[in-house]
């Protein structure tokens, strides 16, 4: 009896510490809104909010607050693209060109084919061309008001709206075919495919794009039928129609002035917009396929997503493996945990979970956030032990 007190009195500590040095990391970084939250594969096991969804009408950011999730919306083309891969769509090692509906050469290596695995480890050579990239996202500022500061601060960035496709489909052949109104030698990398590594969001998207080819089914449609909709995400989408924008945060560049609310063309690369209560439901549900739940995917499935891509003795150029390597879209860190980032205008996400301590952990942000580490760090240590 004494024994369960301590560890009840420990358990307490532990979460009031993590609370206290949250806090300190939100006052620090002038964040407008913050939500953290640590799972095991059933529930949540703590969960925290500070500050605010709307500053202006003192509107706290809660755990239903939705936003933008950056690139670990990535983390769910993994999962769909798993999911293609048991619906004998095709493989990880397909040719691109076997499926795409128009040809990709990289004009820097010719002879290179790019298999659906090398988009996924962003070794396609596919690369993102910053003077067209920014200017596929779609600012919506009749939806909500906004401030001007910040507006002109996404036009100083690139984020000028002048890419006019209405699909992923059209965006693509424009960007990767020869024909192409934006296709250029820039939107390639010099080497061939799986020799050089290169973050990609317009290589991700692809994968999502190969998906509907093979699907019949829009990558929205297709990620709702096999996870959101499975999850009971139902606070979740993938575009600002979807949402109900009472409970949509609004994002900052800095404490007084707010972008409009947006989309991304190529939106499977950073588009997911949710709460941290309904990502919670994700997040647990990949703890539990990792232990062997067959609910989302088999288990083979989840084994290959996340099996190391690249050897430490023959790794792709313009990598360091000394903090992580990647699986199938999802980072696999060197600290024994499996997870990814995002980062948008007006937001940074983190998720992420330990396999051996079967915890994760999650958090969202209505401002871009330099430096994550700090909070990282404190999350990373609070699943190294369990608290439940």
């Amino acid at each position: 009896m004494l024994s369960s007190v301590f560890k009840k009195a420990d358990a307490q500590s532990i979460t009031d510490s993590l609370t206290n040095n949250l806090h300190r990391a939100f006052v620090k970084d002038s964040l407008p809104g913050l939500c953290v939250v640590l799972v095991n594969a059933h529930q949540i096991i703590y969960q925290k909010s500070f500050g605010f969804a709307d500053i202006g009408n003192q509107i706290p950011y809660t755990i239903n607050a939705i936003q933008n999730v950056g690139s670990v919306s990535k983390t769910v083309i993994a999962m769909a693209l798993m999911k293609a891969v048991e619906l004998q769509y095709f493989t990880l090692e397909t040719n691109i060109n076997d499926i795409l509906p128009f040809k990709v050469v990289n004009p820097n290596q010719p002879d290179s084919k790019i298999t659906i695995r090398e988009l996924a480890n962003h070794t396609s050579g596919i690369i993102d061309n910053p003077a067209i990239y920014p200017n596929s996202y779609r600012f919506y500022p009749k939806l909500r008001s906004f401030d001007s500061t910040a507006l002109n601060a996404l036009s100083e960035n690139g984020y000028r709206e002048k890419v006019k496709d209405s699909s992923m489909r059209s965006f693509f052949y424009n960007y990767l075919a020869s024909g192409g109104k934006y296709y250029s030698k820039v939107n390639f990398g010099e080497g061939p495919a799986g020799g050089t590594s290169a973050y990609s969001n317009i290589g991700s998207a692809l994968v999502a794009y190969l998906i509907e080819i093979r699907s019949h089914l829009s990558y929205a449609d297709f990620t709702t039928k096999y996870i959101l909709k499975p999850l009971k995400m139902d606070h979740s989408g993938w575009f600002v129609k979807s949402i109900n924008l009472k409970n949509h945060a609004k994002l900052y560049l800095n404490q007084s002035s707010y972008f409009p609310l947006y989309d991304l063309l190529t939106y499977p690369d950073g588009g997911l917009k949710t709460s941290a209560d309904d990502l919670s439901k994700y997040l647990m549900a990949i703890i539990r396929g990792y232990q062997g739940d067959k609910t989302l995917l088999n288990e083979a499935s989840f084994k290959v997503m996340f099996t190391v891509q690249f050897t430490k003795e023959h790794p792709p150029k313009n990598i360091s493996l000394t903090n992580r390597n990647k699986g199938i879209f999802w980072n696999l860190y060197t600290n024994g945990t499996i997870g990814h980032d995002g980062d948008d205008p007006g937001i940074s996400t983190f998720l992420f979970f330990n396999p051996k301590t079967g915890l994760g952990g999650l958090f969202l942000c209505n401002k871009y956030l330099p430096n994550k580490q700090p909070i990282i760090d404190l999350l990373v240590k609070a699943v190294s032990k369990k608290l439940d």
